[in-house]
């Protein structure tokens, strides 16, 4: 037990955090239908801390930390510029070819890296069972100030994301706000994929979310019951990780699959007996 406590607390507690913030985060994107847009504001990221790669910088330095940082504040900029009244092509659609073009940016210039192999593996699955203390707190104040930020401005974010078009029908400055969404959202994917990966980050954003939408009608009840799923399959992804020696992160994804069936199991059964 002591050794289980000395090795995965510290993972645990970097997994409660992710829940914390990305289980919010995921109600937005669920309500926007915006399903793949942490992919690809995590891939931009990632497309530039590979940049920082090539161009000396360490992985997880602060000089690649703000390259990434930047490279995501681009691809907010960008979501929140094209998103339109009256769209010609789904807002998904151009999502998706970000996604496409920015993984692809960053193959190319891995190949021309040493060990581009190995850094790329890198940026897929994180380095959450390394986590430190000191790293994990800054990530916490961090996602902590940008829960208060979203807390103030709620009334404006939940109205766009559940009715955009009567958001700009009342005049609502929809492409402001919705850069400050991405914005923000930009801030944790780049702060998130650097702990946890790009495949972790999306699991915690999207599983959590869509458990909260099949068990519950509220904002309020489907956030908590995010935050409980999201718990729960961190306590038995780690546990599992640390009970069979297998990676930490790939088994907390295959446990929020796992999770995603039962909770669609419940509604089955809920549907059945009501």
């Amino acid at each position: 037990m002591a050794e289980f406590l000395s090795l995965m607390t510290w993972p645990f507690l970097a997994c409660l955090v992710l829940t914390g913030i990305h289980a919010y985060l995921g109600l937005h994107v669920i309500e926007r239908e915006v399903i793949f847009v942490d992919l690809a504001l995590a891939q931009v990221a990632a497309f530039g801390a590979t940049l920082g790669i090539l161009w000396g910088f360490e992985l997880h330095s602060t000089a690649g930390y703000m390259l990434s940082l930047s490279f995501a504040l681009i691809g907010a900029a960008i979501f929140a510029a094209t998103r339109l009244r009256k769209p010609i092509v789904p807002h998904e659609a151009l999502i998706g070819v970000v996604y496409a073009v920015a993984a692809s940016a960053a193959i190319l210039v891995l190949s021309r890296a040493p060990e581009g192999g190995e850094e790329l593996k890198a940026l897929l699955v994180g380095h959450v069972l390394f986590v430190e203390w000191h790293e994990l707190g800054k990530i916490a104040v961090l996602y902590g100030l940008i829960g208060v930020v979203h807390w103030l401005v709620r009334r404006p974010l939940l109205a766009i994301s559940q009715d955009p078009e009567g958001a700009f029908a009342r005049g609502v400055r929809v492409r402001w706000w919705d850069f400050l969404f991405y914005a923000t959202f930009g801030v944790v994917v780049t702060s998130s994929v650097e702990l946890a990966g790009v495949l972790l980050v999306f699991s915690f954003l999207i599983v959590p979310a869509i458990c909260g939408v099949l068990l519950a009608r509220t904002i309020g009840q489907r956030l908590v019951v995010g935050w409980a799923v999201g718990t729960l399959t961190s306590i038995a992804g780690v546990v599992a990780s640390y009970h069979w020696d297998l990676p930490t992160g790939a088994t907390v994804v295959c446990m929020f699959g796992i999770s995603l069936l039962l909770c669609a199991v419940l509604r089955a059964l809920r549907g059945a007996s009501a």
